[in-house]
């Protein structure tokens, strides 16, 4: 609520930098450091916790009572979901989404791409042509033309998972969880499935009634005792069903799909004079219909009586996982329960961090971390950088730490910049006093292709880089981030023996798992990290691995996970 108060706010504002934008930002980095529920807590209690005022301790407490905000939906008339995603157009601002709406009445991006094709966009004040080229060209990158419009990860997951959070809690459900391309991890998504195994059908219109009046449903599609569709405020639609438990496993392999994965199953099935569906795995009567039940309670049991090894859900693709699984060849898969260390992590050091040192430090160490690099901004990222001598107090207040955690290494590290032509911040001398580095692009987006290439390849062959952060500085369905030849990074990400990123913000998941995949194929190193600027940033890694396992990385490839010992030799190496 609050984020999407900042974001309504900036466009009415006309500027992220506004003092009510501000507040509302301030108030949720408020909450996150508070870490109490705030529905347990007073108006007047909210406005003890610094960085809460008054209007803005209201707006909450009016959330958590009715699940509405007065001005929310004032805001959310003035500026609906179609102007909202001209606004996250590049080059779309607050000042001119104004004027091409007053001025050109485009409020939507199918309008917009005709103002485009007809030329208006160079009439308006500060636009011209290379302006009209460089929507039209992120228009296309971003996925926003064409009727199938896919809402990003960043979006759909958290409303997946509140609602299946909800849903876990009534009396009578055994399991719930989301499906569909959500499950397989895709970057964008159509819609959303949840499937629910009920105990009886009192259970199962529980679970309906529900979901219809779920603060999320603006408008029920469908109406069933076993099914109900709804769509969101923002055209998102959500289905959820309702199945027997012991249906649970067959009916959640059906619905994350993908297609063409089922089919293979399915035809797999029939090779073995059987039947398989959202219902289970049924031997064949002798009239060639479903018998008796082969497998149906999990997925697992389902794969097995299909002589398989068990596909998670990232790899389920139909791109060669069918056929490993048939015959014992699927990579050892990394998994969370692998991840040794956190080697991109930002403290309050760096201008865009919300969290101190010690506190970010001892949440890595609650994870059971065995090494964590400090990773905060250098000097040449504007705003959030630090100078030389700020990054040589930081590394004695990192080494004061040290002895509080006998078990885990913390490495003093740095999330280097990378220029328009490769270049990084300090001098190399300076760069080589870090323990760990990782070097990333935050600027100049618009350069061509080979332009980039080279840029990231100059980064990768400065010895005191350790890996490449967020490969293209994308941010899913709002920034495409850079065109790059790709085979030409792997390759030097290969030979200079430095090791991509598969960054665990939902917004990012960069690099993206069919890069992963390619990255693999050429036997370049992979680290998964979760970019945390706050404690609260910290199950990131599960996405990250989620993503990695979709590009079929292995266990062995990925270098946080590796004992300690062979991680700091590796580190250490290009020193």
């Amino acid at each position: 609520m609050l984020d999407e108060l900042a974001l309504l706010t900036t466009l009415k504002e006309e500027s992220p930098q506004s003092f009510k934008v501000r507040a509302y930002e301030n108030a949720k980095q408020a909450l996150e450091g508070d870490g109490r529920n705030p529905a347990d807590l007073s108006a007047t209690d909210l406005t003890k916790i610094k960085g809460i005022g008054k209007a803005t301790a209201a707006k909450i407490r009016q959330f958590v009572d009715t699940g509405t905000v007065d001005k929310l939906e004032e805001l959310r008339e003035r500026f609906p979901p179609s102007v909202v995603e001209l606004s996250r157009i590049p080059g779309m601002g607050p000042k001119t989404l104004r004027l091409v709406r007053d001025e050109l009445d485009v409020h939507d991006v199918d309008a917009l791409k005709e103002a485009i094709a007809n030329e208006q966009l160079r009439t308006l004040p500060g636009m011209g042509a290379t302006s009209e080229a460089k929507m039209a060209k992120a228009i296309e990158r971003l996925g926003l033309s064409g009727k199938d419009r896919r809402t990003p990860i960043a979006d759909a997951l958290p409303l997946a998972l509140r609602l299946v959070e909800d849903l876990r809690s009534l009396d009578g459900v055994v399991e719930a969880t989301h499906c569909g391309s959500l499950r397989r991890f895709s970057e964008t998504i159509g819609d959303i499935d949840i499937t629910v195994a009920a105990v009886d059908d009192g259970a199962a219109a529980a679970v309906m009634d529900v979901v219809r009046s779920h603060r999320e449903a603006v408008d029920i599609v469908v109406s069933g005792e076993t099914k109900t569709s709804f769509l969101t405020k923002t055209g998102l639609q959500v289905d959820v069903r309702v199945v027997a438990p012991d249906q649970f496993g067959a009916a959640t392999m059906y619905f994350t799909g993908s297609k063409a994965h089922n089919i293979a199953l399915r035809q797999r099935a029939i090779d073995r004079g059987a039947l398989l569906n959202e219902y289970g795995l049924f031997a064949l009567d002798e009239n060639g219909d479903a018998g008796e039940v082969i497998a149906s309670e999990t997925e697992t049991s389902i794969y097995e009586a299909l002589d398989m090894a068990y596909v998670v859900p990232p790899m389920r693709e139909a791109t060669g996982e069918v056929e490993a699984a048939a015959d014992g060849d699927l990579p050892e898969l990394v998994e969370l329960s692998h991840i040794r260390g956190d080697l991109h992590y930002h403290t309050d050091r760096s201008g865009d961090g919300r969290s101190s040192l010690a506190d970010m430090v001892a949440e890595a160490a609650g994870k059971g971390y065995e090494y964590l690099a400090i990773t905060d901004h250098g000097e040449d990222l504007a705003i959030n950088g630090s100078t030389a001598e700020e990054m040589l107090e930081h590394r004695e207040a990192i080494r004061a730490l040290q002895p509080e955690y006998p078990d885990m290494t913390i490495l003093y590290g740095c999330e280097l910049n990378i220029g328009p032509k490769g270049g990084l911040d300090y001098d190399a001398d300076f760069r080589a006093l870090f323990d760990y580095t990782v070097a990333s692009v935050h600027s100049s987006f618009d350069a061509s292709a080979k332009d980039q290439t080279k840029r990231l390849v100059a980064a990768i062959a400065d010895p005191t880089v350790n890996s490449i952060g967020h490969l293209t500085g994308r941010y899913i369905g709002r920034r495409p981030g850079i065109e790059i030849e790709t085979d030409i990074v792997l390759e030097a990400l290969h030979h200079f023996d430095v090791a991509l990123e598969v960054n665990g913000a939902l917004q990012r998941l960069d690099a993206a798992s069919s890069v992963v995949r390619r990255a693999v194929d050429r036997g370049v190193k992979l680290v998964i990290n979760t970019d945390s600027h706050h404690t609260s940033e910290l199950g990131r890694m599960e996405y990250g691995v989620l993503t990695a396992q979709r590009g079929w990385a292995p266990r062995d490839l990925v270098v946080n996970t590796w004992e300690r010992e062979a991680f700091l030799a590796w580190a250490g190496h290009r020193r």
